[in-house]
Parts: C-alpha cells; structure tokens; sequence
C-alpha cells in the first residue's frame, strides 16, 4: 500500500502516453506526487507496482494501481473535468475512442516503424510515413472546420492524440511542414505553445528512491 497522501505518478517526461496523464492531471486540478524515471534504470518501486515496467503509472493512496494512460486521463476527468473533455461538443464520447483507438493502434504502430527503423529490421519507414500520413489526412478533415477535433474546444479525443501527431511530426520537420495540413498543423501548433503544455512539460530532475517526488501540478 503507498505510504503518500496523494497518488503518486511515474513518469517519462518525453514519453507521450505519460504527457496523456500530465495533461488530465493538471487539467483535473488533482494533486498528485510525480517522481520522474529513467526507462533504462527503471526504480524497483515502479516494477513493483506495475511489473511490465513501462510509463506512466499512477499509485493511489489506497494501494490501487493504473497503469494504462487513457485509464488514468479517465480516473482524473471523472473526478473533475472542468474543461469538459469528456463531452464533446460535436458527435459523441464514443466517436472519441475510436478516433484514440485509430491513434493506439495502427498509427502508433507506423509512428514507431516510421521513427525508429532500425528496431524493426526489414521494415520500409517511407512506407509507414505514408500510412500515418493517412491517418493524419482523416484529422486534418476535421481540422478544416473547427478548431479542435470534436468542435470548438478541446476534448479529451485532442490531449490524447496530439502528443503522438507532435512525435511524427518531430521525425521529419520538413516533410511535415510541406504536406497540405493547415489545419492540423494550426492545431498541433496551439497545442504545443499552450499554457498547459508548458505545465506538463517541465524539467525534473530523476526521482532517488527514498526521497519525495514532486508535487504536481505546479502552478
């Protein structure tokens, strides 16, 4: 059972699915104890509450654990969503999930085999940027006419994907800056100069065992 009065949250600061529950976090407002890892030197803490080893991770003061990023953006919007990204103002919450479960699954999968060829021997990077770049068409359509995915507001639909469109989009600046995706590069463009991007993306240094995390969100 966790010993802090708060939950406490491992964390990557690079790693996109743990930039899903910073940014439900510090939305939600709820205070949490970030201790901050380094993948390749995983602390004995983090295996033991989630043996797969991977981030974010999220040990309620209870003892529960959530280790999926979407369940941990849902565990805090339920508790407060002031911002109302769990209820779109265009098409439905269900229209939401499939839109994160295309970016989970077959565009994850070409981002990584797009970023990272040489993990995947024989793989054709040129031939997954064209399927991610499928993908990213489709939300450009909707970029085209209204400022975020769901309508005229973030949702959760926006915060989940956008830290996966800002990774392809990092692989090859100038590839992606020369597609025809206004739209979706106004979009990507607003997500990362905002306000809460800067929150969730702060420095820290790596979290010693034994010692206190980071309270989080900084305000």
């Amino acid at each position: 059972m966790s010993t802090s009065p708060v939950p406490i949250l491992y964390s990557f600061r690079r790693c996109p699915y743990a930039m899903r529950a910073r940014l439900a976090l510090a939305t939600s407002g709820l205070r949490c104890e970030l201790r901050e890892v380094v993948l390749r030197d995983k602390p004995a803490a983090l295996l033991e509450a989630s043996p797969k080893g991977t981030v974010p991770v999220l040990v309620l003061p209870a003892g529960q654990v959530i280790d999926q990023s979407l369940d941990i953006m849902h565990w805090a919007l339920d508790r407060h969503d002031p911002e109302g990204w769990l209820a779109p103002e265009r098409e439905s919450p269900t229209a939401m999930a499939e839109l994160i479960a295309q970016c989970d699954g077959a565009f994850k999968s070409d981002l990584d085999r797009y970023k990272y060829p040489d993990r995947y021997p024989g793989t054709d990077p040129l031939a997954h940027r064209a399927a991610g770049a499928a993908y990213l068409a489709a939300l450009e359509t909707r970029l085209a006419v209204s400022p975020h995915l769901f309508g005229r507001r973030p949702t959760l639909a926006d915060m989940a994907i956008a830290p996966f469109v800002r990774q392809f989009a990092q692989t090859d600046a100038a590839w992606f800056g020369a597609q025809a995706w206004s739209g979706l590069a106004r979009w990507l463009d607003a997500f990362v100069k905002s306000p809460l991007f800067s929150l969730i993306m702060g420095k820290y240094p790596a979290w010693t065992p034994g010692t206190p995390g980071i309270p989080f969100p900084r305000n």
